[in-house]
């Protein structure tokens, strides 16, 4: 495999680190690499094996910077493994099995419904606050030493077969799944998020890398990137301004996703044309 000329691999490692900042400290990263890579001609099925293996190392380093926080939630911590390795892997089995046509005409929409995702995630953080931090009485549930509850195994296991399906988006939906559930330390919400993103992206990336989907040049550079941008993001999330990242990662989700899917609407018009004539 040749790897794409110098000016765009770079640009391609530099947005691996800036997507595991992004992953480190609200999630979201996907919406970057994954229109990068299609942008560089790669097929949405490979783009997608490649990215999730490419990023996970960035999971990796990201959960060793807030492994403070894990420390007081070990049960919680336990308790997300079993469903996020599980789920992780199922979502990848189903990304295999899954056409590459009919994987190009869904990831427009996935695109689309995580930047949505990512742009209402603030209003969400809000709501949860609201509901949780006024109440004095409130203990939260990671402080007890108690495991978690089967309703949040089971919402853990189902958001991880997403992540190991698609994955974009997939930490701000673990975030949401845990203020719901009581939490209201974002640091230690963000630890066992980046544990559950860890965990469901290492099985989905051992399986993809007994595929042939994986472009390896490509995927070890954006690792690099990845490693160094979500130990930083993991160490400096409270003193990085976010609103003006959250604002260009928007912009990317909604213009990526719009780009997609005029392109496929534009490879369909001539293949249905062809068809009429020959109906004809």
């Amino acid at each position: 495999m040749v790897l794409p000329e110098a000016p765009r691999f770079t640009t391609i490692v530099l947005i691996s680190a800036v997507a595991g900042a992004m992953n480190a400290i609200a999630g979201g990263g996907t919406l970057l690499t994954f229109p990068a890579l299609v942008g560089l001609g790669i097929p949405p099925i490979v783009a997608n094996a490649t990215s999730t293996v490419a990023l996970w190392p960035g999971t990796l380093s990201s959960m060793w910077g807030y492994r403070g926080e894990l420390s007081g939630a070990r049960q919680w911590a336990i308790g997300f493994a079993a469903p996020s390795l599980l789920g992780g892997g199922i979502g990848a089995w189903l990304l295999l099995r899954t056409p590459p046509s009919r994987f190009a005409a869904l990831v427009p929409w996935l695109v689309l419904a995580a930047a949505g995702l990512f742009m209402v995630q603030p209003f969400m953080v809000k709501r949860i606050q609201k509901h949780t931090l006024p109440t004095t009485t409130a203990v939260d549930p990671t402080a007890t030493g108690q495991p978690p509850s089967f309703g949040v195994i089971v919402l853990q296991f189902l958001v991880a077969i997403y992540g190991g399906y698609f994955g974009a988006g997939v930490g701000i939906l673990m975030l949401a799944v845990l203020g719901f559930m009581g939490l209201t330390n974002i640091h230690r919400m963000n630890g066992l998020k980046n544990w559950g993103g860890c965990c469901m992206n290492f099985v989905a990336a051992v399986l993809f890398s007994f595929s042939s989907l994986i472009r390896w040049p490509i995927a070890l550079g954006m690792a690099i990137g990845s490693i160094g941008g979500g130990y930083i993001g993991s160490r400096l999330a409270q003193r990085t301004p976010q609103r003006y990242v959250r604002r260009a990662v928007i912009l990317i989700g909604l213009g990526g996703g719009l780009w997609l899917l005029f392109n496929q609407r534009s490879n369909e018009t001539p293949r249905n044309e062809s068809v009429t004539r020959l109906q004809r």
